[in-house]
């Protein structure tokens, strides 16, 4: 390798370096996204507690069954929120 071409390797590495720490994403940017999964995890879940706890109170002899039930839809839906968002994002 003579001088010339070492020269514009070392040029391409440190341009490729400027660009890269130009990517990385911010601390807001990764606080947003983090609050971002949060929601998307936890709404649903609080949605499907309160849903079935008024059910529960609705009806009769069913004491929690519906609270537990779409407690789990609620996890599983938000669960399923968060793998989407990220495979969506990658």
């Amino acid at each position: 390798m003579n001088n010339e071409q070492l020269r514009k390797s070392i040029e391409r590495q440190v341009k490729r370096m400027q660009r890269a720490d130009e990517e990385r994403p911010t601390l807001l940017a990764q606080s947003v996204f983090m609050g971002t999964l949060a929601l998307l995890f936890v709404l649903p879940v609080i949605i499907g507690l309160y849903l079935g706890n008024w059910l529960d109170d609705k009806a009769e002899g069913y004491s929690i069954h519906w609270t537990i039930g779409l407690l789990v839809v609620g996890l599983i839906i938000g669960i399923a929120n968060v793998y989407l968002f990220i495979r969506e994002r990658d």
